[in-house]
């Protein structure tokens, strides 16, 4: 691992990881392509751990409200938005996890040993998933906003995440894309979706901690994942009060076309 591919690595973290078109495809094909060999797999972990700080910070005021309205709906039963979402949020956190945890090692062994055939699925996932995208952000109208999501709304966009184990599905990607099947705003669906993240990363991030290598490389990568992070919640915030989905649904089409080809190439 060089100072310059942690560098790349961890911009492209910053860039695919928040946005529907799933950071683990992304950093499964630039190694692929650029013949870098296998990236170990703390470093992914890793690379997380530089968006997850990115939406910690960028949603830091919101984090706290959830958190201090959640208590405050069981001790003083004191109901609010903040504290009805946070439980939402456990609830939806909890299938997504569990799944992840169970299936994460077999998935790693199998983008290790079987490249091949896991850029094939990869390809594949960004395709279907990428259709669905666009589907669902078409044709589903747009009733719901985050402050009036129902428990049946984030339970099953939480569940969605369950499938984002297959590499090129995307967790950002499945959710957002159940969030407007559901008729939740664009918007909305974004600033979820980031939410619903951060518990789930953070515990994988724990769990590798005895993993990681405190290294240059490791410091510089989780940066620049952390720097592009935070621009990209920013600007995917912002273009989606006005923009859709469309673009990232074709992106998603284009570069599983893509890998299709440098499979038959390769």
């Amino acid at each position: 691992m060089t100072i310059f591919q942690s560098i790349i690595l961890g911009i492209v973290q910053g860039l695919t990881e928040l946005l529907p078109i799933s950071s683990t495809a992304h950093l499964e094909i630039i190694p692929w392509v650029f013949n870098w060999g296998i990236i170990p797999r703390y470093f992914d972990i890793a690379l997380h751990f530089g968006t997850l700080l990115a939406i910690v910070i960028f949603f830091f005021k919101d984090w706290i409200k959830l958190v201090v309205g959640g208590f405050k709906q069981v001790i003083k039963k004191e109901k609010s938005t903040e504290g009805r979402m946070f439980w939402y949020l456990v609830a939806a956190t909890i299938p997504g996890g569990l799944i992840g945890y169970i299936c994460e090692h077999y998935i790693d062994e199998f983008l290790d040993e079987k490249q091949m055939v896991a850029m094939g699925i990869i390809a594949t996932s960004l395709i279907i998933f990428g259709v669905l995208l666009y589907l669902a952000d078409k044709y589903s109208k747009t009733e719901t906003e985050y402050k009036d999501m129902t428990f049946k709304q984030t339970f099953l966009i939480g569940l969605s995440q369950a499938v984002a184990f297959i590499p090129g599905v995307s967790r950002s990607g499945i959710t957002m894309t159940v969030s407007r099947f559901m008729k939740v705003d664009r918007e909305s669906a974004a600033r979820f979706s980031f939410m619903l993240s951060t518990p789930i990363t953070f515990a994988a991030v724990v769990f590798k901690l005895k993993d990681f290598i405190f290294n240059l490389e490791f410091l510089i990568g989780v940066l620049a994942s952390f720097i592009i992070g935070i621009i990209v919640i920013k600007f995917l915030l912002d273009y989606l009060k006005k923009g859709s989905f469309k673009i990232f649904a074709i992106y998603r089409v284009i570069v599983g076309l893509l890998i299709y080809v440098l499979i038959f190439v390769k």
